[in-house]
């Protein structure tokens, strides 16, 4: 039997150090990592690796029910497929181990539990983002040109006066900058 472990994280900045320490401490043979992989459409081609490098007999191992799930019926079917496979999930920050009944009861309730925590963050960002439009404020960062600097960098272009990159050094941004802002304005 052989424990294959599995590690995410959702940003290629962060790192995925503290969940390898604690699957190689568990003592997994094997360890695949995605990095920058985030959200519930997002493929995760490490996940795919480890699933098919898993024999029967074998159990996948995790740090949590969230490195592996995308949503709740995701989970439920990823753990049904690796039952019929004869493998098994151990998931260690809230100790489950699907080779038992009760680690099957408790993976179908802290699953249920994640998935509406996650449900409950989106909720709750939805509404902060309606409540500033409302308020007249656009979510995302703030253009690095000013309308009345993004204005002048369009007269300066279509004057033919000056090039992009002379717009972009005199306005003290980029040249991608200004070609973004003559995009849109």
């Amino acid at each position: 039997m052989a424990h294959i472990g599995y590690a995410r994280v959702s940003t290629r900045e962060q790192c995925d150090d503290s969940q390898v320490d604690e699957l190689t401490a568990f003592g997994c043979d094997k360890i695949f990592t995605d990095h920058g992989v985030t959200g519930k459409l997002a493929a995760r081609p490490e996940l795919d690796k480890a699933l098919a490098y898993l024999r029967e007999g074998d159990a996948l191992v995790i740090t949590r029910l969230s490195r592996a799930m995308r949503s709740l019926k995701n989970l439920l079917e990823l753990a049904e497929q690796l039952r019929e496979r004869g493998v098994g999930l151990i998931v260690l920050k809230q100790q489950i181990d699907t080779t038992t009944s009760t680690g099957r009861l408790v993976f179908h309730i802290l699953g249920a539990i994640d998935e509406f925590q996650r449900e409950l963050i989106v909720e709750g960002t939805l509404e902060g983002l309606a409540a500033a439009r409302a308020r007249g404020r656009l979510g995302g960062r703030k253009p690095k040109l000013p309308p009345a600097k993004a204005k002048r960098a369009r007269e300066l272009y279509d004057a033919k006066v000056m090039t992009v990159a002379e717009i972009a050094a005199t306005m003290g941004v980029s040249r991608q900058t200004i070609y973004r802002t003559l995009e849109t304005s």
